[in-house]
């Protein structure tokens, strides 16, 4: 079978793309890639500076908007500025491994970021999404334990990399439990979960520890592109695939993208239908279908 690569993206005239966290790595080249292909694409951005640097990189099918994942005010009003329907939303922005930190409404600033302000910003646009919403997660979702009764670690003693696991797998519960909700309300939006793999990003360079340095040098010597991580978010957006996909690079890490199988923790139904409910509490979304 031969490897998908970007070429191999259909054309994307005529459809509107929301893809968060695009000014960057693997946000700016997916978003790269649909502009590329004739969608029109939202740049959903924290910093509308450099988002706009990014956007005078890409096709003039491209627009910038602000938006802060850490702040419910910032999404709520992010989504309010959306009044025409969106075939793909992406939830790609994330953070890894970052000090303790709290977002604006008080949340751990990872579970915050990567899974609260993505479930709110997707439940406040669902009535102009039309076909997809990709949610971006990782690898490390393996090691990865959601702990319900302090998801945003109050009690426990903060441990960066396991927030940052927790984050990832509450991604794929999330990406799980809306395809099942999808499908029971005869939805024909779909919902599809991707990893980029290891991808040379600037995700890794924010943990203000030596690991910084170390990870520079691993995205020079062993890291793919971000335009070759990109491609599972891309081919999941796109591609002939199962509601519920979870697409990955064909060797884990690196490599075309293909189906892959996550954790068994990933597919906790009693999990994810009480981490939705507690997210709707905490984020005051409610996600209707």
């Amino acid at each position: 079978m031969a490897k998908w690569t970007v070429a191999d993206l259909p054309d994307q005239s005529g459809r509107t793309v929301v893809v968060t966290g695009a000014n960057s790595g693997v946000g700016l080249a997916a978003a790269t890639a649909f502009a590329a292909a004739g969608a029109r694409v939202i740049l959903a951005c924290r910093n509308v500076e450099k988002g706009k640097a990014a956007a005078a990189t890409m096709a003039d099918t491209v627009e910038v908007r602000a938006l802060d994942l850490a702040s419910l005010a910032s999404v709520r009003e992010f989504a309010a500025s959306i009044d025409e329907p969106v075939n793909v939303l992406v939830n790609n922005a994330g953070v890894m491994a970052v000090p303790h930190r709290r977002t604006a409404d008080g949340f751990e600033l990872q579970i915050g970021t990567n899974h609260l302000g993505h479930f709110a910003l997707t439940g406040l646009l669902l009535d102009r999404l039309t076909e997809r919403v990709v949610t971006v997660t990782s690898v490390f979702h393996w090691f990865g334990h959601v702990n319900l009764d302090d998801l945003n670690w109050d009690r426990r003693r903060y441990r960066r990399w396991s927030a940052y696991e927790q984050s990832k797998l509450a991604n794929l519960l999330f990406t799980y439990e809306l395809a099942r909700r999808l499908t029971a309300a005869g939805s024909p939006l779909g919902s599809y979960a991707a990893h980029p793999g290891y991808a040379s990003t600037n995700l890794m360079s924010h943990t203000e520890t030596l690991l910084d340095t170390v990870m520079a040098l691993g995205n020079r010597v062993a890291a793919q592109s971000a335009a070759m991580g990109a491609l599972p978010t891309l081919y999941a957006a796109t591609a002939d695939l199962p509601n519920g996909a979870y697409v990955g690079p064909s060797a884990v890490v690196s490599g075309s993208p293909r189906l892959a199988r996550s954790s068994p923790a990933s597919h906790d139904r009693e999990k994810a239908t009480a981490l939705w409910s507690l997210s709707e509490k905490l984020t005051e979304v409610t996600v209707a279908l």
